[in-house]
């Protein structure tokens, strides 16, 4: 009797020290926590093999600017992972919207040549969006054929418009959007870049829309029971990612004063890296807005310090595609039934 009751006591100080333990387990079970430890690992490294020349407010700023890029682009790559979908054409929608909308502001000139290039460039990229949703869902293409399929034509597109060589944007959109800040820290692209994503996130987690693209995520047949029309819910899914690689598109005309045929042929890769290291599943149905936040500055800051210490820009593209495959690997095994 006297052992029984001393295993009772004990039974209360057992579960108490079993407690903390277990908190730190589903912490750390959270792809959100890993993805704070990896940007925290990823700033000290490179602060201390680069020193100033990393840790340093203009360098700062220069990663806020290209995270704010990215994340526009990301936002609407989760939008459509979430439905257990893909998008491959997110980088070249960003550069055909860039091209009409810089043509347009080129030709008419002024402020209003720059608000309505904004708003062909969103339209562009919309355009290309409900494209996607279209071949998906109407034509039953798979999202990675169809999306690759529309990378192909915007690029080609944008090309065969500039007849390959870039077009320089507005001064301008340059001078206040692109290199205005607030308080000289924080880039105006990067504040708009964190407004869409608050608005991606109250949509998703607040409204009927964002509980229905979860539902098609989790089971399209189950959505479909419902009530919920998956076809129409998918077209608008792709189409409003595609208005959002026009917004993407227009900031990085900001940013960088061209077009820069050239320099997004990666930016669907780190979009979808960005996405799937946040947390969103590629099964669907699964994932949060500030999970692609944090994602979003990973390749950014991978890339900004491999720059800095001078890595060879072959090894530069290697390191995504292998964040990418372990991020896609980690996501299997947090889905799968008996977790290999």
């Amino acid at each position: 009797m006297a052992a029984l009751s001393q295993t009772a006591e004990d039974r209360p100080a057992r579960l108490t020290d079993a407690r903390p333990a277990q908190t730190i387990r589903n912490l750390f079970a959270r792809q959100t926590t890993w993805i704070v430890v990896i940007f925290i690992a990823l700033i000290v490294t490179f602060g201390v093999i680069a020193g100033p020349a990393f840790a340093s407010l203009s360098n700062a700023r220069n990663i806020l600017a290209s995270v704010a890029i990215l994340l526009v682009l990301s936002l609407g790559q989760m939008l459509v992972v979430l439905t257990a979908g893909i998008d491959l054409s997110g980088g070249g929608i960003l550069v055909f919207s860039g091209v009409v909308a810089t043509m347009t502001m080129n030709a008419m000139g002024g402020l209003n040549g720059i608000l309505t290039g904004l708003v062909v460039g969103i339209a562009a990229g919309a355009g290309w969006g409900l494209v996607n949703g279209l071949l998906v869902t109407r034509a039953k293409i798979p999202p990675i054929i169809a999306t690759l399929g529309t990378l192909g034509m915007t690029m080609g597109l944008a090309l065969v418009i500039t007849d390959g060589i870039d077009l320089r944007a507005p001064l301008e959109l340059v001078q206040t959007l692109g290199v205005g800040d607030i308080a000289g820290a924080v880039p105006w692209i990067a504040v708009i870049a964190l407004l869409l994503a608050l608005v991606a996130a109250v949509v998703l987690n607040e409204t009927v829309f964002g509980r229905r693209t979860y539902a098609v995520g989790a089971s399209s047949a189950a959505a479909e029971r419902a009530g919920i029309r998956v076809s129409r819910h998918l077209v608008v899914i792709y189409t409003i990612a595609g208005a959002l690689a026009g917004i993407a598109g227009f900031l990085a005309l900001a940013r960088f004063g061209t077009t820069t045929l050239a320099g997004h042929s990666e930016d669907s890769l780190k979009a979808i890296t960005a996405v799937v290291l946040g947390g969103t599943s590629l099964f669907g149905g699964s994932g949060k807005v500030v999970g692609t936040v944090i994602g979003a500055f990973i390749p950014v800051i991978l890339l900004n310090g491999f720059v800095i210490t001078g890595v060879q820009a072959f090894w530069q593209q290697f390191a995504i595609g292998l964040v990418l495959v372990v991020a896609v690997f980690i996501d299997r095994i947090r889905h799968s039934p008996d977790r290999m």
